[in-house]
């Protein structure tokens, strides 16, 4: 059995260029290795605004290959610090076709694997669908030096079926960069209740799945204006969730932070002896998720 690690994340806010975003970055990674961390995450698309607000042609310029600038400063960030990097970024696969991509970045500054996100939204003010390609790299447990990190990003977080799937990998950890906000519009109204849900949806997937669980989100407000895509305030609240669904650490809502937390197998198999829903699943009658709906 793996060793207990710890995980760091580090909620943030872009600069107005990517390489000074990057240079953030990196000094972000060496504070959290400072503080312990062995593993550190990064947000979303964490080196650009969030650009998905509007549709915009213009904006496929900031799509970079893997490996490219962003892999190779956050490699040498792992590399300076002896940590795992999550690295997010938007990736170029070729002419007309662009992923909403992480890289897993070793202490040695070697890629030891990439995710793409499978579920893409495309919501007022989250245009995802227009810069998108879907993921198909399939669900990932990423093997590390200090443990399996299993690697999802953003509206991933809201499918049980990408919790479990990836769990079933043997990941330790399910890691969600995230970049979520509210429009100015709905927050009075709606604000509290879909933050609540943000976290309450990912504590089931903690708990239904017996792992750690860690949201990495942006922070800051972005745009002008009171209209769908022109503002988001991203409502930051970074946390860390231990099997049993508990809260071991959570950031504000309009704070630059870094969390840490430790990574504990031991936890990971005392939860799952317990509460032992891996053993009872009933993988023979499964077969109607495979549809999309009815018969």
């Amino acid at each position: 059995m793996s060793n207990a690690f710890t995980i760091g994340l580090v909620q943030m806010a872009p600069e107005a260029s990517v390489a000074a975003s990057l240079d953030k970055a990196a000094g972000r990674i060496a504070d959290a290795a400072k503080a312990g961390a062995n593993v550190v995450v990064l947000p979303e698309l964490f080196a650009t605004p969030y650009f998905c607000r509007t549709e915009d042609h213009a904006a496929f310029d900031l799509a970079e290959p893997i490996p490219g600038p962003t892999t190779r400063a956050m490699a040498k960030a792992a590399k300076a610090t002896g940590t795992v990097v999550v690295a997010p970024l938007f990736e170029r696969r070729g002419p007309g076709v662009y992923h909403n991509a992480l890289v897993v970045l070793g202490p040695s500054g070697d890629i030891l694997g990439r995710y793409r996100k499978m579920h893409i939204p495309h919501d007022p003010g989250f245009e995802e669908k227009f810069y998108f390609t879907p993921g198909d790299l399939g669900f990932q447990a990423v093997p590390t030096p200090f443990g399996r990190i299993g690697t999802l990003i953003c509206w991933d977080q809201w499918f049980p079926e990408a919790a479990r799937a990836t769990a079933l990998r043997g990941a330790s950890i399910l890691v969600y960069p995230t970049a979520i906000g509210w429009h100015p519009s709905e927050k009075a109204q709606y604000g509290a209740r879909q933050r609540d849900s943000w976290m309450t949806v990912q504590r089931g997937h903690a708990i239904a799945n017996g792992i750690y669980v860690a949201a990495i989100n942006r922070v800051g407000v972005e745009g002008h204006g009171d209209g769908y895509g022109e503002t988001l305030e991203f409502w930051g609240s970074s946390f860390l969730i231990d099997p049993s669904g508990q809260v071991m650490a959570q950031a504000g809502t309009d704070t630059e932070e870094i969390l840490t937390g430790i990574i504990d197998p031991d936890v990971l198999e005392t939860a799952r002896r317990h509460w032992p829903f891996f053993r009872d699943r009933r993988v023979d009658a499964y077969a109607d998720l495979t549809r999309l709906y009815g018969e």
